[in-house]
């Protein structure tokens, strides 16, 4: 769609243009009145310029109060075109040096107003040089001019300047047709060029990937919102910086392009890894002027891909520890069965016994550590039906409060609610199992005492449990393997209650991982998904499937 002339934007530069032309007018008046012999009047020439000038500001102040562009191009048409009248005739007439006043308002008037205003402008200029000459020669009002033309003088030159000034608007006009379309296509153009520079920001930021471009050097020139987004960064943070200095990692070594890698990258939510793809930035005629760099975040995919790989593991293990418990439980039974035997039919001296009694512990400590295992390796059936975690979880936190077992040491609970009601799609007797023994983990990692801060709360559609205590802290590799049977660092423990803990909140569609550092204490994060609507009761098999097929279609889509 074309835009109209843009008239107001021409009268501002008129009003303008008019102040700097009137001082020229009066420097070279008065050069020529007081370098020269003339019989022009300073003063009247002094009035003039001086009415002129007040007529510049008028419409300067006008032009910023009227709205009405087109009546405002005619007034100052015509009152150009009776002030040059005026300097005309004060400057000699037939002998000022001033007449090309005239053809300037032409121009004007074929600039600011339709063709027919451009021929107006030049046959009242006609007329009111016409009647100044033909006056001045008839003697009817004084004439400032120096020489004494005839009749065919006067009229010759009339009719010159009729000439004249008719090809000036002739000329003037057609340029100013042209100058309006030229305009008029420059804003289109020009609307064009902002659409496409709209569009193309549009597209940089609403990319689901991060990209950023540099010079040659590696300095930051530009980068999209959801690469801002990604480092948790403003534009003006990032702008000028080398993009190395946004990543961990060095980056990689151009050998050839394209360039494919991971690196690390601290963010204010933590360390992220992102996939990052390296492209030269080359103009039309293949000249390298820079770097485009593209990347995603694949820290939560990285996760999955962990999470895919425990799971396999767990399950792999669950269904060896399944048969190896079924093997071991028979000649188990049979072993103890005859130690009691034994004991019964001798008799035995203390040392005898104590051996008895040390083989008849260590086989049901033995027998205990099988149950768990099979427990823990058989397909479970879950009965999901709409719970208050907050409920639940402040009935596991008082029986805990209230075990005998931890009354010799000292322990604080901390209790930290964001919410009054958690109502989530849960297997209530399997959730309490989780948070009981994640609170009885948390107390056996502080063997003197401490504190262990419970928090609720609600983040997206989950709920969100955390366990935090401030006992002795787990080393990187523990924190990797700490949902995997056997990897209890407590004495006594089979370390098979956080792999239940694990494969119970996997059945519900939720999460849990533990951050620690070593003498630190550690935080075990549970999350539940919200209730929305019940879940069909699930054997853990239907639900380990799904999810990881869920997980599958997020890692490759």
């Amino acid at each position: 769609m074309s835009r109209p002339f843009d008239e107001r934007t021409w009268l501002t530069w008129l009003v303008k243009v008019r102040i700097i032309i009137i001082t020229f007018l009066f420097v070279i008046g008065l050069a020529i009145i007081r370098l020269t012999h003339t019989n022009i009047p300073e003063h009247a020439f002094t009035v003039a310029i001086a009415v002129w000038y007040l007529a510049a500001v008028f419409f300067l102040a006008l032009n910023s109060a009227w709205n009405d562009s087109r009546l405002q191009a005619r007034t100052q048409v015509l009152t150009d075109l009776a002030l040059a009248t005026a300097v005309t005739y004060i400057t000699g007439g037939i002998d000022t040096s001033f007449n090309f006043l005239y053809p300037l308002v032409i121009i004007v008037a074929s600039i600011l107003l339709p063709r027919s205003w451009a021929y107006l402008s030049a046959a009242l200029s006609f007329i009111a040089f016409g009647a100044i000459l033909d006056l001045s020669f008839y003697q009817v009002i004084p004439s400032f001019s120096v020489s004494r033309p005839d009749l065919k003088s006067v009229q010759l030159a009339v009719a010159i300047n009729f000439f004249a000034f008719m090809a000036i608007a002739y000329l003037a006009s057609n340029l100013s047709a042209k100058l309006r379309q030229v305009g008029v296509e420059l804003h289109v153009k020009n609307d064009e060029l902002q659409d496409l520079q709209a569009m193309q920001e549009n597209i940089l930021h609403s990319m689901r990937g991060g990209l950023i471009t540099t010079d040659l050097d590696g300095m930051i020139t530009m980068i999209n919102q959801p690469g801002l987004n990604f480092f948790k960064r403003k534009t003006k943070d990032v702008l000028g910086l080398r993009v190395s200095s946004l990543f961990i990692d060095p980056m990689p070594e151009a050998d050839s392009y394209p360039i494919q890698d991971e690196l690390r990258a601290n963010t204010s939510d933590g360390e992220k890894i992102f996939g990052l793809t390296i492209t030269p930035l080359s103009t039309h005629d293949g000249g390298m002027i820079g770097f485009v760099y593209t990347f995603a975040d694949l820290t939560d995919v990285r996760r999955l891909q962990n999470e895919i790989r425990q799971r396999d593991r767990l399950s792999a293990i669950g269904r060896l520890a399944s048969g190896i418990a079924h093997e071991i439980r028979n000649p188990l039974s049979s072993i103890a069965g005859s130690v009691q035997m034994l004991s019964k039919m001798a008799t035995l001296n203390d040392e005898q016994q104590v051996l008895v009694d040390i083989v008849r512990r260590e086989s049901e400590r033995l027998n205990s550590i099988i149950s768990d295992f099979l427990m823990y390796s058989r397909e479970k059936n879950y009965k999901f039906v709409q719970h208050d975690l907050l409920l639940l979880l402040e009935e596991t936190l008082r029986l805990i409060e209230n075990r005998p077992a931890y009354g010799k040491v000292e322990y604080r609970m901390v209790r930290s609610f964001e919410a009054r009601e958690a109502l989530a799609s849960v297997d209530s007797d399997r959730m309490k199992q989780v948070f009981w023994n994640l609170c009885d983990n948390a107390f056996r990692a502080m063997p003197e005492g401490g504190t262990l801060k419970v928090t609720l709360r609600a983040r997206g559609s989950n709920w969100v449990l955390s366990f935090k205590d401030s006992g002795i802290g787990l080393l990187p590799d523990q924190v990797e393997k700490i949902f995997e049977p056997f990897q209890s660092n407590f004495e006594g423990g089979t370390g098979l209650g956080l792999a239940l803990v694990y494969q119970i909140v996997q059945a519900h569609k939720g999460r849990v991982y533990a951050v620690s550092t070593l003498k630190e204490g550690a935080e075990f994060i549970v999350e539940i998904p919200q209730a929305h609507a019940a879940h069909p009761a699930l054997t853990i098999a239907e639900t380990r499937v799904s999810a990881e097929e869920a997980v599958m279609e997020r890692v490759h889509g």
